[in-house]
C-alpha cells in the first residue's frame, strides 16, 4: 500500500512523535495551524470516516480518548478542536483517517472559510 500514514507508523517515514500505544500513532502536523497541531491516526488503515464500522468503530472512542489526555498533558485548559476531513470537497489530502488535535490559541468561531 502507498499511504503516507502507513509508511509513517511503519517507520519508513520520520515524524516526531508524540503518543503510541497498540491501536493508534500520534506525530506532530509537519504544517501546524496553532501552537499546538497533533495528527492522531490509527494504525489499522481506514480510508476515511466514511469506512467506520462496527467492526473498527473502537478505535474512534479510543482516538478520543488519546486526544484527550495529549490534551491534558499540552495544557489546553481553555479548549482544543478535533477535525477529521472525509473526501476531497472537505479536503481530505491523505485518505488514511485521522483527526487533527488543534489548540494552544484563539481558533476563531467559524469551521469554515466563506
Amino acid at each position: 500500500m502507498d499511504c503516507l500514514f502507513c509508511k509513517i507508523i511503519a517507520g519508513e517515514i520520520p515524524s516526531t512523535k508524540v503518543y503510541e500505544d497498540d491501536m493508534v500513532y500520534a506525530f506532530n502536523d509537519i504544517n501546524p495551524v496553532a501552537p499546538v497541531h497533533i495528527l492522531i491516526i490509527p494504525k489499522k488503515h481506514i480510508s476515511s470516516a466514511a469506512e467506520i464500522s462496527s467492526e473498527n468503530s473502537a478505535v474512534i472512542s479510543h482516538i478520543f480518548e488519546v486526544a484527550a489526555k495529549l490534551a491534558k498533558e499540552k495544557e489546553l485548559d481553555n479548549g482544543f478542536r478535533i477535525v477529521t476531513n472525509c473526501g476531497e470537497d472537505a479536503g481530505q489530502s491523505v485518505h488514511h483517517l485521522h483527526f487533527h488535535l488543534i489548540g494552544g490559541r484563539f481558533l476563531g468561531l467559524k469551521m469554515v472559510e466563506e
